[in-house]
């Protein structure tokens, strides 16, 4: 029985990984590897704590709370609050970045090495149209079919991987490169590497895909919070472990690469280089198939998750929301992924801090007895930082706003500004509930 159990939880964390795993969690280790240099093995560091950590924490943390779904966990802070941060978590990883990104990708990595002319618009704009036609219909009508080839692609994926990881240790491309000035120094490299890892949106997407774990857990029998929370721990240190070894050797293979080819724009062709150097054409190929593959299984769960979940909201109909998010993505992929990466950030630089924020708070629930006042100052003054670096990133001026966060506000220049203002919140909002310890109704005092 035990056993059984054993083999379950591997099945579940596998599960998880595949859900996890995009081609995006490919291309940024690969792109900063390659800006990285010497100091790539700092650069990971950074990367793995929050495209490693934090998802683990996420999925955790869900599992902790007993919350059913995300909007539930930050309507802690209030209802009005629970809905616009999971509307916007989902808005981030569906139509606005990650669905368009799995079509950019696909296309850079599965099409654009194999034309002579480096592609164009046309070809791209055409490539694109079948790719989310084909995603909207498999949205619109789910089948086993779909979730079959995600149960495929994803080892056949990793196995490619793999044998590109191997190959590069038999027959290096080369040797790191200086690192560009953002990687300068190995203290400065494991800070960028951090806010690189931001940009897989794993963090993000582990406070909805968690709610799965937790389902599964509680069908094998995990009742109790500790049981849940022990059982969940388990499936998602399998997945994260994963992410982590595609991550560390994924780098290298890009920090490897310069001496070969160059910098790349992006990490999607540092990947079909690679590839294409190690294994030739065929290789090539091989690895364009099954990632334009693991790309449109990708789309798909993520159309299928956001209508599913806006259709709740406002029921206009899930095959609606499906065409609807389809149609958005489309119209998203044709700025091309270059431009998708970029203006992501500024979104990502808002965001996370909040996820974190929320993250943590879940873990302290107990601590505080779960009352809303430190929810709310913790999440409140998170807030003012996140805004801040958000418009800064996205290079909009603010006057003697910006001299005041780059002249008081510690690691702001690092992006990490809002590391005090969340622990003061928190703190404040711990001296407030102490100060209102009690209700008059009997009821816990906001």
């Amino acid at each position: 029985m035990g056993e059984n159990k054993g083999n379950r939880t591997v099945a579940i964390g596998l599960m998880l990984f595949a859900l996890f795993f995009g081609a995006g969690n490919l291309i940024f280790p690969a792109a900063m590897g390659q800006a990285a240099g010497i100091n790539v093995w700092w650069a990971v560091l950074g990367f793995v704590v929050t495209g490693v950590g934090l998802p683990l924490a996420g999925v955790l943390a869900m599992g902790y709370s007993g919350c059913k779904n995300l909007q539930e966990l930050a309507g802690r802070v209030h209802p009005a609050y629970g809905l616009f941060f999971t509307v916007i978590s989902y808005l981030t990883i569906g139509p606005f970045f990650a669905i368009p990104r799995t079509g950019s990708v696909s296309y850079e990595i599965a099409v654009r090495p194999f034309l002579q002319s480096g592609g164009s618009e046309a070809i791209m704009t055409g490539f694109l149209v079948l790719f989310f036609l084909i995603s909207l219909w498999l949205s619109i009508s789910p089948q086993k079919l779909v979730d079959r080839i995600g149960k495929i692609l994803t080892p056949a994926l990793l196995l490619a991987i793999l044998l590109l990881i191997a190959k590069s240790f038999i027959t290096p491309l080369g040797s790191p490169q200086e690192p560009i000035a953002a990687y300068g120094t190995a203290s400065i490299a494991a800070v960028q590497g951090i806010l690189d890892g931001y940009n897989t949106m794993d963090a993000i997407a582990s406070l909805v895909f968690a709610i799965l774990v937790i389902e599964f857990v509680m069908e094998d029998g995990a009742t109790t919070p500790s049981a849940i929370t022990r059982e969940v721990f388990k499936a998602g240190a399998i997945a994260v472990g994963c992410l982590g070894f595609v991550y560390i050797f994924v780098a290298k293979i890009g920090a490897d690469s310069v001496a070969a080819f160059g910098i790349q724009e992006t990490g999607a062709p540092v990947l079909s280089k690679s590839a294409m150097i190690l294994f030739g054409n065929a290789g090539a190929v091989i690895l364009a198939i099954i990632v334009l593959l693991a790309c449109l299984s990708t789309a798909i769960g993520l159309i299928t998750s956001c209508a599913s979940y806006f259709n709740e909201l406002i029921k206009i109909g899930y095959k609606k929301w499906v065409v609807i998010f389809t149609l958005i993505s489309f119209f998203v992929a044709m700025f091309g992924l270059k431009t998708i990466i970029t203006a992501a950030i500024p979104v990502l630089m808002f965001i996370y801090p909040l996820v974190v924020a929320i993250i943590i708070l879940a873990f302290l629930h107990n601590a505080f007895g779960g009352r809303q006042c430190v929810y709310a100052w913790t999440i409140g003054l998170t807030l003012i930082p996140a805004i801040v670096t958000g418009l800064q990133t996205a290079e909009f001026s603010l006057g003697h706003i910006d001299t005041i966060f780059a002249t008081m506000v510690p690691l702001h220049s690092l992006g990490m500004g809002w590391v005090c203002f969340t622990i003061a919140g928190f703190v404040i909002g711990f001296i407030w509930k102490s100060i209102f310890s009690s209700s008059s109704n009997g009821v816990t005092a906001k």
